[in-house]
């Protein structure tokens, strides 16, 4: 039975700031957030996961057919080719010596696909993650809390709670609110306990609706599925490095707050200083996981380094 929303108001917002901040917990210059729950021996025991070898991406494709829309500027990649076929066979490579070759481009938001946010994407009164101005993101990009940090650092345990499974349902409606004793629930169902350092993959099923309905309408930035506000605590208290799921922003929207958007991300991002992924693609491991049993796996989804990035696109990869 679905469940009457619950709201909040900005006051209820600042307040969880405040409560679930982890400003100065690892140094007034930190730009790693829960990420530095990740340790070397994090890394070390989630590798163990990889028992069979089994690798299963978590990325949707990086094409045209992408599901922007426009909305916040955001465009699905443009593909192009700078060397084809054609100009190997009308001879426009003859000026090389045997050798002929092919070669692409791609022009895109870096937030368009699989991503993930970096800690510079958000700012709430004023301030990002650890308490940066936006003075430090100009047009170059970030100078603080950029996508870079954590270029080396996303190889940890992964576990995936599939909540329309817990549900019995095939996929959450859009505007349905996941709670934290479903989180705990499905973890349960799972037979897994999500730890420090551990990367939370939060399935609602609405990539698998969009399959179903052969449309993407709506996914981008429209009515969705997605975690509660009250999930704040659940991320702050469990020391998590980070979440992601199958939606466009991982909130369940409309939001609970009506005078804040993205309140999650304000809370979550800003001040706990959580990784926050979005547009996942879980479809294939949640049946995967049914079919073996395992919700647990090695997790490894570096982001691209590029220089100053607020986010970046990623080929997630579960290896169990």
């Amino acid at each position: 039975m679905t469940r009457k929303k619950l709201s909040f108001t900005i006051g209820d917002v600042r307040e969880m700031a405040k409560r679930f901040s982890n400003w100065g917990r690892w140094g007034d210059d930190d730009e790693l957030g829960t990420v530095n729950f990740i340790t070397p021996d994090k890394v070390a025991s989630a590798a163990r996961l990889a028992r069979t070898g089994k690798i299963l991406s978590l990325a949707i494709p990086f094409d045209s057919r992408g599901p922007q829309t426009g909305e916040f500027g955001r465009t699905n990649p443009i593909h192009y080719m700078m060397q084809d076929g054609g100009d190997v066979v009308s001879g426009a490579q003859e000026w090389i010596a045997a050798l002929r070759y092919t070669d692409d481009a791609v022009i895109m938001p870096l937030q368009c696909a699989t991503q993930w946010d970096a800690l510079a994407h958000i700012f709430f009164d004023g301030k990002m993650y650890n308490g940066g101005l936006p003075a430090l993101v100009d047009s170059s990009g970030a100078r603080r809390n950029s996508i870079v940090p954590l270029r080396n650092r996303i190889a940890t345990r992964g576990v995936l709670l599939d909540i329309p499974r817990l549900r019995q349902q095939a996929w959450l409606e859009p505007g349905e609110a996941i709670y934290p004793d479903e989180l705990d629930a499905a973890a349960a169902r799972a037979g897994v306990t999500v730890g420090r350092g551990d990367v939370v993959l939060v399935r609602t099923g609405q990539v698998a609706m969009c399959r179903s309905r052969g449309s993407w309408t709506g996914y981008n930035g429209g009515e969705a599925p997605g975690l509660s506000l009250s999930c704040a605590e659940w991320i702050y208290r469990k020391e998590i490095a980070g979440y992601a799921t199958d939606t466009w922003g991982t909130e369940v929207i409309p939001n609970e707050t009506p005078d804040v958007f993205q309140p999650i991300h304000c809370v979550s991002l800003v001040h706990t200083g959580v990784l926050v992924g979005e547009i996942f693609d879980l479809d294939g491991l949640a049946e995967d996981c049914a079919a073996d049993g395992v919700y647990e796996f090695f997790f490894v989804a570096p982001p691209l380094p590029i220089t100053g990035a607020v986010g970046s696109p990623i080929n997630p990869q579960a290896i169990k």
